[in-house]
């Protein structure tokens, strides 16, 4: 499936910590019914984007390094899963066998293409801070 779960769980993450200014891993678990290790692995991609800043100590925690004005469902889910297509063979890495190996290009994979291109539009035609507030 094209959104996984991690990059369900990663707009979780990101909602929780949405106008608060920090909260522990055990907090973000709680309030989004995410497992601990989940929720670093997923933190940590998070943090590797510049989306949220860990804190460490005894009041540590993370919090959103980037304004929800300025997030998209795209930017998290790329965060997450920099290969995301909703079809291997839209991926420039993968060598479609089928587009353009007769020299002929291959219509299906034009079509998905355009596909793929509207659908990552429309994850990133509102922001996050949109979204959450339901406009």
């Amino acid at each position: 499936m094209f959104i996984t779960r991690e990059c369900d769980y990663a707009v979780r993450v990101i909602r929780s910590l949405a106008g608060r200014e920090k909260l522990s891993v055990g907090e973000i678990c709680e309030k989004e019914g995410i497992t601990a290790p989940f929720a670093y692995k997923i933190l940590k991609k998070l943090e590797q984007a510049g989306y949220v800043r860990g804190y460490r100590g005894v009041h540590g925690g993370y919090a959103l390094s980037k304004n929800t004005d300025s997030l998209t469902l795209l930017d998290i889910y790329l965060a997450i899963d920099p290969d995301m297509f909703i079809i291997e063979c839209l991926d420039p890495e993968h060598k479609c066998a089928r587009d353009g190996a007769d020299g002929e290009p291959c219509m299906v994979h034009r079509e998905l293409a355009a596909i793929q291109t509207e659908l990552w539009n429309m994850l990133k035609r509102k922001n996050v801070r949109q979204i959450l507030e339901g406009k």
